[in-house]
C-alpha cells in the first residue's frame, strides 16, 4: 500500500475552492482543515463530540483530549488546535441550529455522525471532484507532519503531535522534496 499524497498549498487551496462551491461548505472546510492543521486521523475527527472541543462558555478549546476509544492505538492523547483552526471551528459551530455537547461535532446530511469509513469516503470524493489526484483521507495528516518537519520541528515533537509511540513511524510520514534539499544545502 502506498503512502498518502502530501499536498502542496496550491492543491489544498484548490480543494478549498471546490468545497466553497458545494453544499455543507463550512462543515467540509472545517473537517478538512482539522486534518491539515491538527494532524488528526479521520477516525479521530469522526469520533469528536461537540463537548470534546467546546469549553463550558461555548468557546473552542486550545487542546482536545482524546480518549483511548477515539484514537487508533487506543491511547489517550492531546491534540493542540492552532488559533486559525479554532476560528474555523467557531465559524462552523455558528452554523449549527443547536449545540448539544453529547452530539457528534460533524454529521451527515441525514443528521447522523460520520463514521471513520464514511468520512474516509467523503474526503476521497472531495479530493477527486476537486481535481486533486492521489489524495486520500490521510493526506492532511501526512501534509501536517511534513510541513512541520520542513520548518525544523524535531521528530520527537512530531511523533508526540501525531500520537505515534515510535519516531520510526513518524519518520515514514515525512515527505522529502527538492525545496527541502535546496534549503538544506544552503545551510552548509
Amino acid at each position: 500500500m502506498s503512502q498518502a499524497k502530501t499536498l502542496t498549498q496550491a492543491e489544498i487551496d484548490q480543494v478549498l475552492r471546490y468545497i466553497n462551491t458545494r453544499q455543507f461548505a463550512v462543515r467540509n472546510r472545517t473537517m478538512l482543515l482539522m486534518s491539515f492543521w491538527s494532524g488528526m486521523r479521520v477516525g479521530e475527527i469522526s469520533a469528536l463530540k461537540v463537548g470534546d472541543i467546546c469549553n463550558e462558555d461555548g468557546t473552542v478549546k486550545a487542546e482536545v483530549h482524546l480518549t483511548p476509544e477515539q484514537t487508533k492505538g487506543k491511547y489517550a492523547r492531546t491534540v493542540f488546535l492552532p488559533e486559525k483552526l479554532r476560528v474555523e471551528i467557531t465559524s462552523y459551530l455558528q452554523t449549527l441550529k443547536t449545540i448539544n455537547v453529547t452530539k457528534p461535532l460533524f454529521f451527515t446530511a441525514k443528521r447522523d455522525g460520520f463514521t471513520a469509513n464514511t468520512l474516509t469516503q467523503h474526503f476521497f470524493w472531495l479530493y477527486k471532484r476537486a481535481g486533486v489526484s492521489g489524495a486520500s483521507s490521510h493526506s492532511g495528516r501526512r501534509s501536517f507532519i511534513t510541513k512541520l518537519a520542513q520548518q525544523g520541528i524535531g521528530v520527537r515533537v512530531l511523533a508526540s503531535l501525531a500520537g505515534h509511540r515510535s519516531i520510526t513511524v513518524t519518520q515514514a510520514y515525512i515527505d522529502v522534496n527538492d525545496d527541502m534539499k535546496r534549503r538544506a544545502v544552503e545551510l552548509v
